[in-house]
């Protein structure tokens, strides 16, 4: 164990969420020094929202981020630096011309197979449709989507939407990317399954990191890439990486796979564009996935352009050298090769590998507060570092 492991500064690269909440813990409460390295030109990764200086509209950069959980602790560490405001998530998804609330519910239902069923005949109604689909062993996402809501929703919903995210037939893709699907026989259209704590911070996620990394210890250095500086750092320094395992290691084992998001935004002048903040778009013509329309996700900015608004659509493409890594793509030979990079790390002594790039995993924001959390009381508190 190297001394300057466990009192010498620590090394940060990303300064997205994992990365973002050691930095604050190390500093707080070590009384370490930080340095953090992005390469991007603004704090918070993919979290990063701003406000659009033609409307006063607070967008997110890179998707929809909406805070939601049910840990205590995680909400309260959080709200240390924001208040979040009531937004509760409702999406919607447009098939054959008409909108449908998602997760499927009683009023998806109901207006798809034109009835007008209670929640007792709507619960047995659907396990019919579902013992009709049902494949005792399937062996494709289709088999699997069909066998757990039946051929028409699957046909409807899931499909099309599918397809595009992964730019194959649902039959070519494996059954465990679908686990579950869940149903609700209630009008219940909340996206979140009652979270008890759910919104989106006031005045947005930019705020949220700059008071996160707002400490005399700790320095971040934005357009910086680990590669231009790595031979700076101290040979045993404390080195929490957050990118690309492989990239890490010069992708000498081979390029672990990523799914990636185009964005395309207007600023269109009417108000409110299509009544909600997300529609999911399941017919396979449609080339996005889905429209946002970010007034909808701060409904306590009044200040807003009334008679304007800016709304951003989603392409799902394969991740390419050079792109935004999104999505890691769960199959046996990648979950295999990242396995060899988090040995890599392991055994150099010196690298800790966090947050949804670095685990190879994809978290919700909640997920990888906790993870950041427990990193510092396994890693640091212990005095292993």
């Amino acid at each position: 164990m190297h001394t300057n492991q466990q009192t010498g500064p620590v090394y940060i690269v990303g300064a997205g969420l994992f990365g973002s909440v050691l930095a604050e813990r190390i500093a707080n409460v070590q009384k370490r020094q930080v340095m953090i390295f992005e390469q991007r030109a603004h704090l918070g990764g993919n979290c990063y929202s701003f406000d659009d200086q033609e409307t006063g509209i607070n967008c997110h950069q890179y998707g929809c981020h909406i805070f939601h959980t049910k840990n205590a602790a995680v909400y309260q560490y959080l709200t240390r630096f924001c208040t979040l405001n009531s937004y509760h998530h409702r999406v919607y998804t447009r098939a054959h011309g008409a909108l449908y609330p998602m997760p499927i519910n009683l009023e998806t239902v109901n207006k798809f197979f034109h009835l007008q069923l209670t929640p007792s005949e709507c619960a047995a109604f659907l396990q019919q449709k579902i013992a009709a689909g049902r494949i005792e062993s399937p062996q494709n996402l289709e088999e699997q989507a069909v066998s757990l809501i039946g051929r028409e929703l699957y046909e409807a919903f899931i499909r099309g939407y599918t397809q595009k995210q992964w730019q194959r037939d649902p039959k070519e893709l494996p059954a465990y990317i679908i686990k579950r699907l869940p149903f609700r026989t209630s009008y219940n259209a909340d996206y979140f399954d009652n979270p008890p704590y759910q919104g989106l911070p006031i005045g947005g996620y930019g705020e949220v990191f700059k008071r996160m990394l707002d400490h005399p210890l700790i320095e971040v250095r934005l357009n910086t890439r680990w590669q231009d500086v790595k031979d700076k750092i101290p040979a045993d320094a404390v080195v929490i990486y957050t990118g690309m395992p492989d990239e890490l290691f010069d992708y000498c084992l081979g390029r672990l796979e990523w799914r990636t998001l185009d964005f395309k935004w207007e600023t269109v002048s009417v108000g409110d564009y299509q009544g909600c903040a997300c529609i999911n778009e399941a017919a396979p013509e449609v080339p996005y996935t889905r429209t946002h329309e970010f007034r909808h996700y701060h409904p306590e900015n009044t200040a807003a352009a009334k008679d304007k608004s800016v709304i951003c659509r989603e392409y799902s493409r394969e991740y390419r050298a050079g792109d935004i890594p999104f999505y890691p793509v769960d199959t046996q030979r990648n979950r295999e090769l990242y396995s060899q990079y988090q040995e890599m790390a392991k055994r150099s002594g010196r690298f800790i590998l966090g947050g949804r790039l670095g685990l190879y995993r994809y978290m919700d924001m909640d997920v990888t507060i906790a993870a950041a959390l427990q990193c510092f009381a396994e890693e640091f508190l212990s005095g292993r570092h």
